[in-house]
């Protein structure tokens, strides 16, 4: 469909009652209701000729005009930026994230992120919501993530990751050594003073629950495989800081680096050398919102995580 075109439908009797941003959310589903709310609201839907308010209840049987508006919706540049891609089709495209590679722009980085290099390599995609991203990693974090490349397919993995139907399954490495895996089941939001973090938040923050089981045990340190139930800004990091087993390197919520005692050298230079988030995407799974069917991706630890644990190894060896 291209821009401006107009779509006509009538509202089946049976939605009688029902608010009219609800009622066009399961009649024209390829578009997000938030962007059909905004389209309401800007007068871009007339029922029986007039506008109404995305509240407003409908009695079944009113004709519907839609005016499609699909201006450019990203005001970033292309730029050629190399991708990982690790999968793609018609409907999506899924990328493994090098570490310090920017998602989204933003305030201090304006330019040189994943949107710029989406748009360079997929043009069309400068015409859906924030370039057809529908999930985002840290700067620093590394792995999987899922694009999606038709506005059907960004309102399709919106509603499963809404729903909680996406996995995400990360690797970490944290400090302590832990006994058991567990469950992290608190609200995370802004941190109330430093509005640049996220923190445990119970009266402000959003429902965050973290599954975590231990993949391999050190001395000093722990391999985690978790998985995010929800998908809050910082949220594992957020967590692992809460049960006082913060993620290696992590700027921002680990504790001061303290070298274990007797440690060698080699693992000595390796934390003093690791300056992000031991934090790596490694699978995703989802149901493909063309087909239905069920795909799955997964990628290897990279290069400086699968080293630290490498020397983590080795130490336990010689204690």
């Amino acid at each position: 469909m291209s821009e401006n075109d107009f779509l006509s439908f009538k509202i089946p009797e049976q939605m009688a009652g029902r608010r009219l941003d609800q009622a066009m959310a399961e009649l024209v589903p390829q578009y997000s209701r938030s962007r059909l709310q905004q389209w309401i609201r800007e007068g871009n839907v007339l029922v029986n000729g007039e506008v109404l308010r995305p509240r407003d209840k409908i009695q079944g049987g009113e004709s519907v005009e839609l005016r499609i508006i699909l201006e450019k919706e990203v005001s970033a540049e292309p730029e050629d930026i190399a991708l990982d891609i690790v999968y793609e089709d018609d409907a999506l495209v899924v990328l493994n994230k090098p570490k310090g590679l920017v998602v989204h722009p933003a305030t201090g980085n304006p330019n040189g992120t994943m949107l710029n290099a989406l748009l360079h390599h997929y043009p069309a995609l400068n015409e859906i919501p924030r370039a057809g991203i529908v999930h985002r990693l840290d700067k620093d974090t590394s792995g999987l993530l899922v694009v999606a490349k038709t506005l059907p397919a960004q309102t399709s993995i919106v509603k499963m990751l809404q729903k909680h139907d996406v996995v995400r399954e990360y690797d970490a490495v944290v400090t302590g050594a832990m006994i058991s895996g567990g469950i992290v089941d608190e609200p995370v939001g802004r941190h109330p003073v430093d509005r640049k973090r996220m923190a445990i938040n119970i009266t402000k923050g959003k429902n965050a629950v973290t599954h975590y089981r231990i993949a391999e045990r050190f001395e000093h340190y722990t391999h985690l495989k978790l998985q995010l139930e929800t998908g809050r800004t910082h949220q594992i990091r957020v967590h692992m800081k809460h049960i006082r087993h913060p993620i290696v390197g992590d700027q921002v919520y680990g504790n001061r680096l303290q070298i274990p005692p007797k440690a060698s050298q080699s693992l000595i230079d390796a934390l003093r050398r690791f300056k992000r988030q031991a934090l790596h995407a490694s699978r995703l799974k989802l149901k493909h919102p063309s087909s239905g069917e069920e795909m799955e991706w997964s990628v290897p630890l990279p290069q400086d995580i699968a080293a630290l644990l490498e020397i983590l190894r080795k130490e336990d060896k010689a204690v």
